[in-house]
């Protein structure tokens, strides 16, 4: 896929956008929890449902989703993240807000939850599919996952950091992409699938597939149109026009 390719691509990348925007994940000193948006993703009763339960925040990032979690009363929190850097991020978040007791931040866990949630991941793992099982694995019987991501592959912007402008990432060859993204990043990857938290194109059809091999049916499943264009809602468009997907999943029976 993509247009522009070899060195004209990799040029005209360099004078559009001549480095990466900086993000700055490392805000833990001034972190306030306002922009968590888990009842926006997760429906109005979301800290009702998590009050008293253990629960798993798959992909936990720097900690705040887990811990604005732990102070809106659940039981215990797990936050499951691959970055260990994350992960330390996230044990002093919890202890700056003094749930340190109720939450635990691990690579991996053998331990069992209430509820899982995943908040702006799907679209990175490699193996959806796999990661599911693996969440499946870690319910207990009757508990559920609560899924929101996006922006999926055919949103103007569902390059993410690829996505210099609308639907950059289908101009441009994945390789004259990768060869731009190297100025700046030089972790050595050759595909958007080996860059920093991965990217694996996934599409809204392509996660409604990867559910139902994965053994898990909808209990609510919902596209969220791009802010104004509620006409791409439909189902021939919504590739294009959604912003989110946002779901809550039990293992079928």
């Amino acid at each position: 896929m993509g247009i522009i390719g070899g060195r004209l691509g990799y040029s005209i990348l360099r004078s559009i956008a001549p480095r990466e925007t900086v993000v700055n994940d490392n805000e833990i000193e001034n972190a306030d929890l306002k922009d968590t948006k888990l009842n926006q993703f997760f429906g109005k009763s979301f800290f009702d449902e998590t009050t008293g339960k253990t629960v798993i925040d798959f992909g936990c990032g720097n900690g705040k989703q887990a811990v604005e979690i732990a102070l809106n009363g659940a039981k215990k929190v797990i936050g499951i993240d691959i970055e260990e850097q994350r992960l330390e991020q996230a044990e002093k978040l919890a202890g700056k807000f003094h749930v340190a007791e109720r939450c635990k931040f691990v690579a991996q866990t053998n331990e069992k939850a209430d509820i899982i949630i995943s908040k702006d991941a799907f679209e990175h793992f490699h193996d959806p599919v796999a990661v599911l099982h693996q969440m499946r694995n870690l319910l207990k019987a009757g508990g559920y996952i609560f899924a929101a991501f996006g922006p999926t592959w055919y949103h103007p912007f569902g390059g993410h950091l690829f996505s210099v402008f609308p639907w950059a990432h289908f101009l441009f060859t994945e390789e004259a992409l990768i060869e731009w993204r190297s100025d700046f990043k030089s972790d050595g990857a050759t595909r958007f699938c080996e860059v920093e938290g991965g990217l694996s194109q996934l599409t809204i059809r392509r996660f409604e597939t990867v559910v139902n091999e994965a053994g898990f049916r909808f209990l609510l499943f919902e596209t969220v149109p791009i802010k104004g264009l509620r006409f791409l809602r439909n189902s021939l468009l919504r590739e294009f026009g959604s912003s989110i997907v946002r779901c809550k999943l039990v293992p079928k029976t």
